[in-house]
């Protein structure tokens, strides 16, 4: 049975699941569906086309699907949909897509969003990501699975594309792509190696190696990026390899590296 304070606002048409509870002060649109044992505190606001999916926890004063920031926007219908097991923290905000961008702001599973994180519009979240304190991920960006993203005010550029276990240092600028399992940081973010710490909880010492070989190849050996990154694929069997070697091939905004003088 779900609990609602009588003190929160819903909208008639708001699709609420078992076992929620809302908080005082709440608005809820009446677009709105919230799924199975979400808490929503006091003070947060749901706005708009806005999908909500179970056993997420949102906390006070965060602001999910209210209009993108987007002088384009003319009142078509968009939405923001957000996956199960997610955390979203105090004074969060956001947005649903835009037109230009496919309508639609996606937040995948078993995310922790920390205070003061803004996702603007058309933004793709994957699944197991930590977007720590005060980053703001501008318009279109595509985010990975197990990707960390650092505080301090950490902006990532719009149309940027972060790949899985990926980490980018605190108070970072990025403003072009970060491959799968690599480590940016600095303002411009740049390469700094690759994400050893995150992949060792993850990964075997056998694809490990296989990694940074690869990286090696790829970032340090001086040779044009995306011809090293096709004859590696023809000459491995290596999943994660294949994978940071299609980034690097399919990449639109370049990568971060220093390049060495052949």
């Amino acid at each position: 049975m779900s609990k609602i304070s009588p003190q929160a606002i819903i909208e008639d048409g708001a699709v609420i699941g078992e076992n929620v509870e809302i908080a005082p002060f709440c608005f809820i649109s009446g677009e709105a569906k919230i799924g199975d044992g979400t808490t929503i505190a006091h003070g947060a606001c749901i706005y708009g086309k806005t999908t909500i999916g179970k056993n997420n926890r949102i906390f006070s004063h965060a602001v999910l699907g209210s209009i993108p920031q987007d002088l384009k926007f003319n009142g078509e219908e968009v939405e923001l949909i957000i996956g199960d097991n997610n955390t979203i923290r105090e004074f969060t905000l956001l947005n649903p897509g835009t037109e230009g961008g496919g309508r639609q702001t996606i937040v995948g599973d078993n995310n922790l969003l920390m205070g003061y994180v803004h996702l603007g519009h058309d933004v793709k979240v994957g699944n197991n990501c930590i977007i720590a304190n005060s980053a703001g991920i501008a318009g279109h960006v595509e985010i990975g699975n197990h990707v960390v993203i650092g505080a301090g005010g950490t902006g990532v550029h719009q149309f940027c594309k972060i790949g899985d276990y990926a980490m980018i240092g605190a108070a970072s600028a990025l403003t072009q792509d970060i491959p799968p399992y690599c480590m940016a940081e600095g303002n411009r973010a740049s390469l700094r190696g690759l994400n050893l710490n995150g992949l060792r909880r993850k990964m075997n010492r056998e694809d490990i190696n296989e990694l940074k070989a690869a990286y090696r190849k790829l970032f340090e050996s001086g040779q044009p990026l995306k011809d090293t990154a096709a004859e590696l694929l023809e000459n491995t069997q290596n999943e994660h390899v294949k994978n940071i070697c299609n980034f690097a091939l399919e990449t639109t905004r370049g990568i971060p590296y220093e390049r060495k003088n052949i």
